[in-house]
């Protein structure tokens, strides 16, 4: 199984001198140099579960950019195993070694297959699966961007009891929800956990309380800038503002956001005063290869 580096630290990044708050960023990101971040901790357990089932090729789902795809390719290859990649769009077929993320898929030893939009919103169809079965053979699915109750497993070790005792609030960028169900599942209930969603709506309170039935947590759904992979000019000169003052690559798609977010609330006085604040850097930077920030997962 593959091995994380030296676990991520919480690196203080942030003061408001007025009201004593402080924000740290948990460098997920720094876990694996090819399985980082909410993906190490999401991917965990589905291979030990993987390789426990005799499983000789996992097959996944995503976008033409999804973070969730080279993952899934890197671990693959670390770990023995063939890989499948079910791509959003037919049209990408012949752009493989424009688009990083695929390229870099597919280095790995990725087999990507591209299917039709609207074939892929059959991605959770029984009947479509076996479908796949019967062209690819026998393999083990792994959901899009890695959501399940083994990942949410996985996610529920990001929090060290360390964070636990040492932080108010816990904050997170929120895809499918699993990551954050993790964390609501392991944090203590005298935290607050913050969920900063990357997708327009509410659709996903509903997708969280699918994995955990405790309530000290909430969704902050004013970050999402337009939409799933949209971004404005504000935010994109906010990346670039904090990239120059602390070091730290960042990307648009989900930790600028929750980051964005946070520094607004701060600012608008949303936390009490002394608060200390731990977010959640959950990796993604391949995405930062390409400006083309469209297809995320």
């Amino acid at each position: 199984m593959f091995s994380p580096h030296d676990s991520s630290v919480n690196q203080h990044i942030f003061v408001n001198f007025q009201r004593g708050i402080q924000l740290h960023l948990k460098r997920t990101d720094l876990i694996h140099p090819t399985i980082s971040g909410n993906k190490y901790h999401k991917l965990k357990y589905n291979l030990i579960e993987a390789k426990a089932q005799g499983a000789k090729t996992l097959l996944t789902f995503g976008g033409a950019y999804s973070n969730h795809i080279t993952a899934v390719a890197a671990a693959g290859k670390e770990c023995g195993f063939e890989t499948i990649g079910i791509i959003r769009g037919e049209e990408l077929n012949d752009k493989i070694h424009d688009n990083p993320t695929l390229r870099q898929a597919q280095d790995n030893g990725m087999q990507l297959h591209f299917i039709s939009r609207s074939d892929y919103r059959r991605k959770a169809d029984a009947e479509f699966i076996e479908q796949l079965k019967s062209k690819f053979g026998t393999f083990y699915l792994i959901p899009e961007g890695g959501t399940n109750a083994l990942a949410v497993k996985g996610c529920q070790e990001i929090l060290t009891e360390q964070d636990k005792q040492d932080f108010d609030y816990v904050c997170c960028a929120v895809g499918t929800g699993g990551t954050i169900a993790g964390m609501i599942n392991s944090s203590s209930e005298k935290q607050k956990v913050l969920g900063f969603p990357a997708l327009k709506g509410d659709f996903l309170f509903d997708e969280i309380k699918q994995w955990t039935t405790r309530s000290h947590w909430d969704l902050c759904l004013d970050y999402h800038f337009g939409g799933y992979a949209k971004t404005t000019p504000e935010l994109l000169e906010f990346i670039q503002n904090f990239q120059q003052k602390t070091n730290i690559e960042i990307e648009p798609i989900y930790t600028g956001k929750m980051l964005f977010g946070i520094f607004d609330l701060i600012a608008r006085g949303y936390f009490t005063a002394n608060s200390q604040i731990l977010a959640i850097h959950t990796g993604g930077l391949q995405g930062n290869l390409s400006n083309k920030f469209s297809g995320y997962i």
